[in-house]
């Protein structure tokens, strides 16, 4: 299943910090993309449609972490939140980005790109990932051995298909062009 009607795809790229890996692959958001009525199920239907793997129902998780094994898609169904991306919990306070997300969006994190909360408000959102191994979460407790982590990283198989768009959407031609 793919949208018919096609958004404007931003593009974030992060450099590494002392504590989080972060990746050469762009974080995408998808504004607005998901079907009405928002709701667990829709979002769920719509998502694996295009060979992503619901895992699970999140919401409000401040703990910044990233996952080494695996790439990430949050389906946002519920609510709004202020994502903090690339930044690890010791890293200075300049590092990372804040993304506003909504009911509706979409975001995709590639393996390695720490991501936390913020500040949400009844926020709930499906948490779905390629058909690979479950994730792994990494806390980034001490400074990260880049070249390592990085050898994990970009051994994660690139997804088959874009989550909302599929097989020709941005992730499949943004991700190829960055690999």
């Amino acid at each position: 299943m793919s949208s018919t009607a096609t958004q404007p795809v931003e593009r974030f790229y992060l450099q590494p910090t002392t504590y989080s890996p972060n990746s050469p692959l762009p974080v995408l958001v998808y504004r607005n993309v998901l079907p009405q009525p928002h709701s667990e199920s829709t979002t769920t239907e719509f998502l694996e449609g295009n060979n992503w793997e619901r895992r699970g129902t999140f919401g409000h998780i401040p703990t910044p972490h990233f996952h080494p094994n695996t790439h990430e898609c949050y389906g946002i169904f519920q609510g709004s939140s202020t994502l903090r991306i690339g930044k690890g919990k010791h890293d200075s306070h300049s590092a990372g980005i804040l993304i506003p997300v909504t009911a509706g969006d979409v975001i995709v994190l590639p393996a390695g790109i720490t991501h936390s909360c913020v500040d949400s408000i009844d926020y709930r959102y499906v948490g779905l990932y390629p058909k690979l191994p479950h994730w792994r979460n990494e806390f980034g407790k001490e400074p990260i051995d880049l070249v390592a982590v990085r050898k994990e990283t970009s051994a994660v198989e690139m997804p088959e298909a874009d989550p909302v768009y599929g097989t020709e959407g941005p992730l499949v031609l943004w991700w190829a062009e960055e690999a």
